[in-house]
């Protein structure tokens, strides 16, 4: 690893960070949402159930950055789920080129996920939506009260303010990432049906937490250059927001990659060396599962990279070959669908984002001293017309 160090960081900054506090807090902040859209379960439904009995509806989940990674993950889940179209498509990409991703005639009901809800292309491509097309509803999951999207004006919209803790004062979004995902799948679940899903992923999380943090610590120390994650299906979103994850809290000192397990061997693999860290998010779908297994597999016989880490809710399951050290097992979900290991999945990356932060004596806070980077996006002009 480079051996640049920037902006010293004491232990007990560290211990104190808002970044820790909100990774740890995560049981807290899932539990806390549900009950929050428990409370509002009628107002959702009211809400809801009238443009799901159009069967033309089309959905489209929007976010830059993690809040994009959200819609990437909850799409291919939420599709069958629905019976209807369900696509992520980034804020970024809606403001910068609505014509190829808004259908006039088709009525659409986009979701907006935002943290702080200032972005300017959240606000953006909410008043593209409106200009592009003829019916559009609008489905806004925000952590701040007070920013632009809780305060948005839009008859029959509906804006659902999540708890203040997920309002990540860090850099990074951590809890503000699981609980918008969480508030999103248990709107189209139905808050009621989550039931003992919602009980065993907070139980998972806080399990993840309690049991995973040394070891992650130490890969964190390991001089690990570059770190691979790979998930298949609703995991490759996973592994977008984790790749991402580690490249923010490192101020870009560890190079970072996300893809599929299946869609890494054409070509993308050839980033691997000996300084490598593959992690691999392994599915609990017994057909998906397979393919994992086949990579990881692969990748031990290549012998070309430094590790391979499997992250599984099925560690006893025979198909698991790596040694006790090289799987990160997740407790309560070993049969449970791939959406709901999202949330404990993603324990690890961010740890392990908090910790190579400080082995590179950065604030996890602060991790681009420079400004460059912000916590809420700043610099971007919207353009009103084409040129």
């Amino acid at each position: 690893m480079p051996d640049t160090l920037v902006t010293a960081t004491t232990q007990t900054d560290a211990e104190t960070s808002w970044t820790r506090r909100e990774i740890l807090q995560q049981p807290h902040t899932l539990r806390a949402t549900q009950a929050l859209l428990q409370a509002q379960a009628d107002r959702i439904d009211a809400f809801l159930a009238p443009l799901l009995a159009d069967p033309a509806l089309r959905i489209i989940l929007t976010g830059a950055g993690s809040s994009s990674f959200i819609g990437e993950s909850l799409a291919p889940w939420l599709s069958p789920l629905l019976h209807r179209q369900v696509e992520a498509v980034a804020t970024t990409d809606l403001v910068s080129a609505p014509y190829l991703h808004f259908d006039e005639g088709r009525p659409t009901l986009l979701v907006s996920f935002g943290r702080s809800g200032n972005s300017p292309e959240s606000i953006a491509a909410i008043e593209l939506a409106e200009r592009h097309l003829r019916t559009v509803r609008h489905l806004i999951l925000t952590c701040n009260e007070d920013g632009a999207l809780a305060r948005l004006e839009l008859p029959g919209a509906c804006i659902m303010i999540l708890p203040d803790a997920t309002h990540d004062r860090g850099f990074a979004m951590t809890s503000s990432f699981t609980a918008m995902t969480y508030a999103a799948l248990a709107i189209f679940t139905g808050p009621g049906a989550m039931g003992d899903r919602a009980d065993a992923i907070a139980r998972s999380v806080a399990a993840a937490l309690a049991d995973t943090e040394p070891r992650i610590a130490a890969l964190a120390a390991s001089g690990f250059q570059r770190i691979v994650y790979l998930g298949s299906g609703i995991l490759h979103g996973l592994a977008r927001e984790a790749a991402l994850k580690l490249m923010e809290l490192t101020d870009g000192r560890i190079v970072t990659f996300a893809d599929t397990p299946m869609g890494f061997r054409h070509g993308p693999k050839t980033v691997v060396t000996p300084q490598t860290l593959v992690v691999v998010f392994a599915s609990n779908h017994p057909l998906t599962r397979r393919y994992d297994m086949d990579l990881i597999d692969e990748l031990r016989r290549d012998g070309t990279c430094g590790d391979v880490v499997v992250v599984t809710a099925q560690a006893a399951q025979r198909d698991i070959t790596a040694a006790p050290s090289d799987v990160i097992a997740m407790t309560h979900l070993d049969h449970a669908p791939d959406i709901d290991l999202l949330f404990a999945y993603v324990v690890p990356a961010q740890l392990l984002g908090l910790h190579a932060a400080l082995h590179f004596k950065l604030d996890p806070d602060r991790p681009n001293a420079s400004g460059t980077v912000n916590r809420v996006v700043q610099g971007v002009r919207i353009h009103t017309a084409d040129p």
